[in-house]
């Protein structure tokens, strides 16, 4: 199954020469050379969209089928044409942690969690990670690898101090690794875990960039937040748009300990999504954002899913 958007699908036609008895010259060669087969380019733009399934107990429902759900796009319905359950795509995960001043106190409990999700998670040879440790700006402390080793020692070395530039470190993630243009095949599935207090005081990017950039690359954005004061802030209602928006979720531990529960939760539901695709009815290339909903015929299922995305440009 082709999965990308902007696919090309080139048509040959063949066409011959034919002879034109009547009014060529008597005595002259009739035989007319075979016209240059030209290829037609025809643009069908897939819009995948990888999303997961809840009932009403919050339990993971694994066996629906196209029939089971409804797309609409900008509210008008759309046609499915592709559907299947997706537990084994390539992943990419982007590991994006906070090294600001204000985690200092749980950091070393948030570089195990997410090096026990690594180990639990990576499959060699078919899933890479990247890390970033960000305070005032980003830093790749490890580019795309398969190496445990590799991840676990750049996880390791980030010590707490400065600012906290989270919508830059997100903006630089999606666009910088993980924006790809066209989309690889087999589809991989990108995945963003941030690890913050969301409490942005140093970006040069908005959060709407950063929302947008993540959005542009496909990116499915979890967020955890390291706020432990028992109230929620401004800097967890932004954790919390990020990963709606997305198609992802945000935790709240209660406590640092509680971080690994957190990873297994997302490792879990990283094995249990769908994907599917259609073809927008919306024809025009004008790069605007398009909202997606799906609706369960079922009223008790609950739909995850990124809220839209960004048509082509051109």
């Amino acid at each position: 199954m082709k999965k990308f958007l902007g696919l090309w699908l080139l048509v040959g036609l063949a066409g011959a020469g034919l002879a034109q008895e009547n009014s060529a010259p008597r005595g002259t060669d009739q035989t007319q050379p075979p016209m240059a087969t030209k290829p037609i380019t025809v643009r069908v733009d897939l819009v995948n969209v990888l999303f997961t399934v809840f009932d009403k107990k919050n339990r993971l429902i694994l066996d629906l089928t196209k029939d089971d759900l409804k797309v609409f796009e900008d509210n008008k319905p759309q046609n499915i044409l592709y559907f299947s359950r997706e537990s084994d795509l390539p992943l990419r995960i982007g590991i994006l942690i906070d090294t600001s001043n204000s985690i200092r106190e749980r950091l070393r409990f948030e570089q195990e969690a997410a090096i026990d999700f690594l180990f639990a998670t990576l499959r060699p040879n078919k899933d890479q990670a990247f890390v970033v440790g960000f305070d005032v700006e980003p830093q790749l402390l490890q580019d795309y690898t398969d190496d445990l080793e590799k991840l676990s020692k750049a996880i390791r070395s980030l010590q707490a101090g400065g600012g906290t530039g989270l919508f830059d470190a997100i903006y630089f993630a999606a666009k910088e690794k993980m924006l790809f243009f066209p989309p690889p095949e087999p589809y991989l599935r990108r995945v963003m875990i941030v690890i913050s207090d969301g409490a942005d005081n140093y970006s040069e990017h908005t959060r709407e960039e950063a929302l947008a950039m993540a959005q542009r690359a496909e990116v499915t954005v979890y967020t955890i937040s390291t706020n432990r004061s028992g109230v929620k802030g401004p800097g967890d209602k932004v954790l919390k748009r990020l990963a709606e928006e997305t198609g992802g979720q945000v935790f709240f531990p209660f406590a640092a300990s509680d971080l690994a529960g957190d990873f297994r939760e997302i490792a879990r539901e990283l094995r249990s999504q769908y994907s599917l695709a259609y073809v927008s009815s919306n024809t025009a290339h004008d790069g605007t954002f398009r909202t997606i909903s799906l609706l369960p015929r079922q009223k008790d299922m609950r739909v995850r899913a990124k809220s839209g995305y960004f048509a082509p440009s051109q």
